[in-house]
């Protein structure tokens, strides 16, 4: 059953008014043609996605949504597909989850390299390919808002594999799932797309990690839809700590019901161009969405991320905490939109989007938006940017700490904001990420 969306997204004018065909989403929609045997409802979706495609164009600054960033870097090189590579370094993986994680190498699942053993009756992880016939996952595919955007419908039409998620009726997951997706390029540059579906049936608990990484110059097109049934409850840890040269353009889109809880908490280290598009759909009363973010850019680096959160019934809550830490010529950019209608009165909703800058060259263009027509409403938001204050360097330094030391500790209480709503050991992986980062 497809999602009804109350808001409203305005189109991309590249996909309405100029209607001609792309030679860099076709050459990608070319290399990425499924000929394999699949069931007919993807057959289905596949050939509507593609059809979408063939009539859009990449978006340009020209459009609403995309005028901070530039994407002609990406447009102008030549990805390949490629395989499965066996021999792909690992990332450093918590052992905590060593027993409940799926592997993608390159868009392509591993079975030799995952291990699902942890987890409990009543819960499905795997690969979408061997997802028992029992569970309806032709419902919730490629069904929620936004489907027919441009990098959302390229993915749809030409990912390899998808990781799947399903939780049923009243299970609880202790353990989070891991989702490990690895990218390797050696001669040529390479290009993937990866694929999420994550359904908790009601009353049903999970927490799940999706980590990105690799080496070498490739383009990521990732997308992940969750589905949060009546009293579910889903917390999701997005970490991406993509090349340098890589290319990430992501969507997460999440549909909650009645009294459920969705919890976001992403953390962006990597990438050359990094572009994120947060959904969130409020469908029934009592709902609460966090979403926590954390972006840290150096170097040339372009960090873009668009949340959306669409409230629909009474008594939904969400709270929104995004930040930026920037340094050398890098460029982050924030574009928070929090829609509350006539029908989601007695909302309480708040959005905070918070930067440091490190440089004077840093750039930072932040975007809180809230559209209410609700009278009985609490909401509230802002956005700050700021430099590591003299006085309080000063300070540091007068009890002994150095120049650095003293600015690094600043910085680590700035993330730690964020870091502290991780799980596992991720809040140190943070701080030490960070501190890699500025150091070098």
């Amino acid at each position: 059953m497809a999602v009804q969306v109350p808001y409203a997204i305005k189109p991309l004018k590249s996909d309405r008014a100029t209607l001609h065909k792309n030679d860099f989403l076709m050459g990608l929609l070319d290399r990425a043609k499924i000929s394999g045997n699949e069931p007919q409802w993807l057959k289905d979706v596949r050939q509507q996605a593609a059809s979408w495609v063939a009539n859009s164009s990449v978006p340009t600054k020209k459009d609403e949504d995309w005028r901070f960033i530039d994407l002609s870097d990406l447009t102008k090189t030549n990805f390949t597909t490629v395989g499965a590579n066996g021999g792909s370094p690992l990332p450093q993986l918590p052992t905590e989850t060593e027993n409940c994680r799926l592997i993608f190498v390159n868009g392509v699942y591993n079975a030799d390299l995952s291990d699902t053993s942890a987890l409990p009756d009543g819960v499905y992880v795997g690969s979408l390919q061997n997802i028992p016939e029992t569970y309806p996952v032709a419902e919730h595919f490629a069904r929620q808002h936004g489907a027919q955007d441009v990098f959302t419908a390229l993915n749809t039409a030409g990912f390899a594999n998808a990781a799947v998620i399903w939780a049923n009726k009243n299970v609880i997951v202790d353990t989070p799932i891991h989702l490990v997706f690895i990218s390797t390029a050696e001669e040529t540059a390479s290009f993937s797309q990866l694929r999420t579906l994550v359904v908790a049936e009601a009353g049903a608990s999970l927490s799940l990690i999706e980590e990105y990484s690799g080496t070498g110059e490739y383009f990521i097109n990732a997308v992940t839809e969750i589905v949060v049934r009546d009293n579910a409850e889903v917390k999701h840890t997005r970490w991406q700590q993509e090349s340098d040269r890589a290319f990430h353009v992501g969507k997460t889109a999440v549909a909650q019901a009645k009294d459920s809880r969705y919890t976001l908490n992403e953390i962006n280290f990597g990438s050359k161009l990094y572009r994120h598009n947060p959904e969130v759909l409020q469908q029934g009363e009592q709902t609460t969405t966090n979403l926590n973010g954390l972006t840290v850019a150096t170097g040339e680096q372009t960090s873009d991320t668009h949340s959306t959160i669409a409230l629909t019934k009474p008594y939904g809550t969400t709270d929104q905490l995004h930040k930026c830490i920037v340094g050398d010529r890098a460029h982050t950019v924030f574009n928070g939109k929090v829609f509350v209608p006539k029908t989601a009165q007695l909302t309480d909703a708040s959005q905070l989007n918070r930067n440091l800058l490190l440089s004077d060259k840093a750039r930072v263009d932040t975007k809180p938006e809230l559209q209410i027509t609700a009278d009985n409403v609490k909401c509230s938001h802002g956005a700050t940017v700021s430099q590591l204050e003299a006085d309080e360097i000063f300070y540091l330094r007068s009890r002994g700490l150095n120049q650095q030391d003293a600015s690094q500790l600043l910085i680590d209480a700035f993330a730690g904001e964020i870091g502290d709503r991780l799980p596992l050991n991720l809040a140190a992986k943070v701080a030490q990420t960070i501190k890699q980062k500025i150091s070098k």
